[in-house]
């Protein structure tokens, strides 16, 4: 078995680099002539970065916590994604600079909700929960690229503790996060689901970027003395059905709100199922659910590369467009994709690329002392 060590060549690297400055330049150019639009979009794709960079935690921890072997060949993968977490963080912890164009609705709420939401004590919580989220990430990857040295039983048991851990952290910390930079956005409005609404996107996002990732990779010619079509399978399955718990818990979350017809929740819906929000609206259903459960339900489609690869795209452009829906209609009053979020989303885009590329060079791309390493390699289904 012969294991290539992952190199990006330097035309993709300048490239990205060329991007990441122009979209930082937009930025910049944008917070003094148009700061509202900006800072709207730096919440959208600090968000969305941040999201992905979770999500390859979650998977990480999910999977020595289940002791699942298939996917030990691919960890890295996911790995590699966590070293965008950081950036994205500290991106998000910006947002305090434009917190009086987004969080406007904060203001003179009662207590103790104008307490709860106060300036101090809303970043305050926002960089310890990142700073958490960060410190698991490390500690995970640093014992992973230790187990690489030594293959010492040890370092799989604290990967199991971390695991463990970090879930528990995660799904309380990441509920209120969500809560804090999205659902605050409406004044007053309030939704019994909208965390596991957030945590369906994320695992929908973070899978559909993991499978693009290993599909790329294969078609370079790395992992492929590990990574076979069972591998591929599981992949597209995770796709398949994470894309239809989100929109399962999408339209729970419709329905609840539309029969209850209680005044704290439907505003919300008001304005996106309005004029010409409906359209991005309608086609958030589309493109995060309908086009990847049509396309993935055969079979052969979950195993074929081309096919994983365009719907994890799809699926990847899906979650930037519900992540645009619930941000942009509470600043705007209709839907209008402007140079700007253009410019701003391709500069995050190649910072997370970037980042996790350096990641994947930095370490094997596969985990030989892994425990499950062998297991892995034999997966049939």
């Amino acid at each position: 078995m012969i294991l290539r060590p992952f190199a990006i060549d330097t035309r993709s690297r300048r490239a990205a680099w060329a991007i990441v400055a122009a979209g930082t330049a937009a930025a910049a150019a944008g917070l003094v002539l148009d700061p509202q639009r900006t800072w709207a979009d730096l919440l959208v794709n600090g968000y969305y970065m941040l999201a992905l960079a979770l999500a390859g935690v979650v998977f990480v921890a999910l999977q020595h916590l289940c002791g699942a072997a298939w996917s030990a060949n691919m960890r890295r993968v996911a790995e590699a994604m966590t070293a965008a977490l950081p950036a994205a963080a500290l991106l998000m912890l910006a947002l305090f600079f434009g917190r009086g164009t987004l969080y406007a609705a904060h203001v003179d709420l009662p207590s103790p909700k104008g307490w709860y939401l106060a300036t101090p004590f809303f970043f305050g919580r926002m960089a310890l929960f990142v700073a958490a989220w960060t410190a698991f990430a490390w500690s995970m990857r640093r014992t992973s690229l230790r187990q690489d040295r030594d293959g010492a039983g040890a370092h799989h048991r604290r990967l199991v503790r971390l695991s463990a851990a970090f879930l528990v952290v995660f799904a309380v910390s990441f509920s209120l996060a969500s809560f804090d930079w999205l659902m605050t956005l409406t004044r007053n409005w309030s939704s019994t689901i909208f965390a596991i609404y957030a945590f369906a996107g994320l695992l929908a996002g973070g899978v559909a970027a993991m499978t693009l990732t290993t599909v790329l990779l294969l078609e370079r010619g790395y992992l492929a003395d590990v990574v076979n079509e069972h591998h591929l399978h599981d992949l597209g399955k995770l796709l398949f059905a994470f894309s239809t718990f989100w929109a399962y818990i999408w339209l729970s979350q419709y329905l609840l709100i539309w029969y209850g017809n209680l005044p704290e929740e439907t505003p919300y819906y008001l304005v996106r199922t309005s004029g010409a929000w409906i359209v991005p609206f309608l086609l958030n259903v589309a493109v995060n659910w309908l086009v990847p459960f049509l396309a993935l339900m055969p079979r052969e489609s979950k195993r074929n590369r081309q096919v994983l690869k365009w719907i994890a795209i799809v699926v990847l452009a899906g979650r930037w467009l519900d992540l645009y829906i619930a941000v942009m209609p509470v600043l705007f009053p209709s839907p209008a994709v402007h140079a700007l979020d253009l410019a701003i989303a391709a500069g995050c885009a190649a910072a997370f690329f970037l980042l996790v590329t350096r990641a994947l060079a930095a370490a094997p791309l596969v985990p030989l002392n892994n425990p499950w390493f062998y297991q892995s390699l034999a997966h049939r289904q």
